[in-house]
């Protein structure tokens, strides 16, 4: 039988010096893998849905899109290559996860669970080609513009106690505590993100940033890069069917173009 799995990622390449990073929009899981997965697991609800619906403003801007296939329960491309944790001192999913956010795990069997040599194997055939591309397209942004700004886009269940107390704030604003971007693209973000009153916002709050912010961000080289954790409750349903809510939706997409038009216009700004 043909191979019909996708490859890892989608890429359009637009004219600004902007690019959209979604690196856990993908659900695609190999049957392989697959086959060795809870029911609960394939489904695989820890997914980052709907995003590129949700941001299909951003290619009328000129940005540059990039957008994972693959499930992050393949692999997490918001990891660091050798699984380090993000957060030391609190509970993490890995670079190839074997739990939920609920904390079930992931695959049925316990003797299934993905050994090293499996563990590199996917790093290389899906985390390494996305990496490659990101860092291809923020390199030839920066040479045609002097700028790029990244955009590292995001989304969760607005309740997950594993993670966080309470109810998430609705825009988590990351930077890396202030080393991937220009302070003040933070706080212009930070204040488009508050002018959207119906919602709640926060710069570095529990959401930080992960791998691809904190990495690629390099304000010092005229790299910005700015990662955006909205809750899902904002435009969608947070459990199954999963399905996008365009009423709901609506509402906060004026507050969110805004935002991405806020980074655009920063980095035109340092051209």
């Amino acid at each position: 039988m043909p191979d019909t799995a996708p490859a890892p990622f989608l890429f359009h390449q637009g004219t600004a010096p902007l690019l959209i990073s979604m690196p856990h929009a993908g659900t695609h899981v190999p049957p392989a893998i697959a086959a060795r997965l809870t029911p609960e697991a394939r489904q695989v609800p820890d997914t980052d849905w709907h995003l590129p619906r949700l941001y299909d403003f951003a290619q009328a801007l000129g940005a540059s899109i990039l957008v994972a296939t693959h499930s992050r329960y393949v692999v997490d491309l918001n990891r660091p290559p050798d699984g380090t944790s993000l957060y030391p001192g609190q509970s993490v999913t890995g670079l190839c996860p074997v739990d939920t956010f609920d904390d079930r795990p992931l695959y049925a069997n316990p003797a299934d669970l993905p050994d090293e040599a499996e563990v590199a194997a996917r790093r290389a055939a899906y985390w390494a080609p996305y990496h490659a591309q990101l860092r291809a397209e923020l390199e030839r942004l920066r040479a045609a513009h002097g700028v790029a700004v990244l955009w590292d886009a995001h989304s969760i269940r607005s309740v997950l106690p594993r993670f966080f107390v309470g109810r998430l704030p609705d825009l988590n604003l990351g930077t890396g505590d202030g080393i991937s971007c220009d302070p003040a693209l933070a706080q212009t973000l930070l204040g488009e993100a508050r002018a959207a009153t119906a919602y709640t916002a926060v710069l570095n709050g529990r959401f930080k940033g992960g791998h691809i912010t904190r990495h690629y961000g390099a304000p010092a080289r005229n790299i910005h890069a700015v990662q955006l954790e909205m809750t899902q409750c904002s435009y969608m349903q947070e459990a199954l069917p999963f399905d996008y809510l365009p009423e709901v939706a609506a509402c906060v997409l004026p507050h969110l173009r805004r935002m991405v038009y806020a980074a655009l216009a920063f980095a035109r700004s340092r051209q």
